[in-house]
């Protein structure tokens, strides 16, 4: 089982940054692929990013260059960074967590975040 706590959310002007945390609390020595992903107003869930259990990190291909995703192992923690944002980057944010088994990140074990909204003003 993990827990995913979620902050960071905030409203800012187009251009500016934000960074989000998920402090992850697992509590069993299972392997997680930490996520990312976003939801606008009327619009479905979006995938933004993904640092796998070896710490690689993979981008939608519309975010890359503007935003970041990280780990702190010993933070027990999950960052994005967001830099230059745009308006169309509002929305809620959500962290996730796939149990890694075999090496495969399992979407059927997922944990998610409460998700902290992200605005952004012209």
């Amino acid at each position: 089982q993990v827990q995913l706590v979620e902050s960071g959310g905030d409203s800012v002007q187009a251009g500016g940054s934000l960074r989000l945390s998920c402090q992850v609390s697992a509590y069993s020595q299972s392997v997680f692929c930490l996520k990312w992903f976003r939801q606008a107003p009327g619009k479905e869930r979006e995938w933004v990013a993904t640092v796998n259990w070896d710490g690689t990190p993979y981008y939608t291909d519309s975010l890359k260059g503007r935003f970041t995703i990280s780990k702190d192992n010993a933070k027990n923690t999950l960052y994005l960074q967001m830099n230059s944002l745009k308006p169309e980057d509002t929305a809620m944010y959500y962290c996730a967590a796939d149990e890694v088994e075999y090496e495969i990140c399992r979407r059927d074990r997922r944990t998610w975040g409460q998700g902290p909204q992200v605005t952004v003003s012209s």
